[in-house]
């Protein structure tokens, strides 16, 4: 059974797949609180992840949402505002990949999907039944689901539900990554200490940060937002990556110029702009078009762009 962070994560980065194959099958397009939460009711936090960090968020649901970067690099999920969806190798992933070693062993490596590995059917008779809708996900997990309810977990699961509406109109592009190949033939003998590497440790602040920080401009409506210039709607967020403890958004915008500031806790109390001065001038951006990557350094107050 998994104890730490970094195996629990990586379980709950497997059943993220599981449950949006198992949309595929039942034909019904799942939003990220469905699934965020599905996974974390059939993967529990430990003591550890079911502590409630600033905001009211579980630590552990915090670093899912955080982790789900990799399935976005790796090809195998797109979000967007309709909801999450698995891509033909993502499905194909959970039959290549099919036990926690081998997934996050593949998952570091940026290892490919065998190419004649084939796209998972649905079981006879199949019908799609989640466990945060009150259903049994199914009788084997249904079996494995321990009788006692510690208090802890009762609050984590709340503000899990919290946390997850929070998240369903979040929207992030396509990013996919293409890494070299590391041979994943001998990788999983040595599996286990690859898995607990990524989410070991920094899955907290090293450094104090906000509740939240958004990208705040004049394209704030091309990610989806009813207007421009305000801080507080979901689509103009940015999602903090614990493991380089960089507050990160990336957006796919036509060619042009935009201007925009950072601003924090979805207000204009403090904002930051050019050079990280607090309320200065905008930041700028000329691009070419294609997918941006903005990211900002609560440290230094500034960002990068790429």
């Amino acid at each position: 059974m998994a104890k730490t962070t970094a195996e629990n994560t990586f379980l709950r980065l497997k059943t993220v797949l599981d449950v949006l194959t198992e949309g595929v099958w039942a034909g019904e397009a799942l939003n990220a609180g469905q699934v965020l939460g599905e996974a974390t009711a059939r993967v529990p936090f430990n003591e550890h992840e079911a502590e409630l960090l600033s905001g009211g968020i579980p630590r552990g649901h915090k670093t899912l949402t955080s982790a789900t970067a990799k399935l976005v690099k790796a090809g195998w999920l797109v979000k967007g505002r309709s909801g999450w969806t698995i891509t033909e190798d993502g499905m194909r992933a959970t039959v290549a990949f099919p036990d926690p070693v081998s997934f996050a062993t593949a998952l570091d490596a940026g290892a490919p999907v065998p190419a004649d590995t084939p796209v998972p059917t649905a079981p006879e008779g199949f019908t799609l039944k989640l466990a945060t809708h009150g259903e049994p996900v199914a009788k084997e997990a249904a079996a494995k689901k321990p009788a006692a309810k510690k208090a802890p977990a009762k609050k984590a699961a709340a503000a899990v539900g919290k946390a997850a509406k929070v998240l369903e109109e979040a929207v992030e592009p396509v990013v996919k990554a293409v890494r070299k190949t590391k041979t994943p033939a001998k990788a999983a003998t040595a599996a286990e200490p690859a898995a607990s590497e990524p989410f070991e440790g920094p899955d907290v602040e090293t450094h104090p940060q906000p509740e939240a920080v958004a990208v705040a401009g004049d394209f704030n409506t091309i990610l989806g937002a009813p207007e421009n210039w305000a801080p507080q709607y979901d689509e103009a967020q940015m999602e903090f990556d614990f493991l380089d403890q960089l507050w990160k958004k990336s957006a796919e915008l036509p060619a042009g110029y935009y201007t925009f500031k950072i601003a924090l806790n979805r207000s204009w109390d403090e904002n930051y702009g050019a050079f990280g001065t607090f309320d200065g001038p905008n930041h700028e951006l000329h691009h070419a078009g294609g997918t941006v990557t903005i990211r900002y350094n609560h440290a230094t107050r500034d960002i990068t762009i790429n």
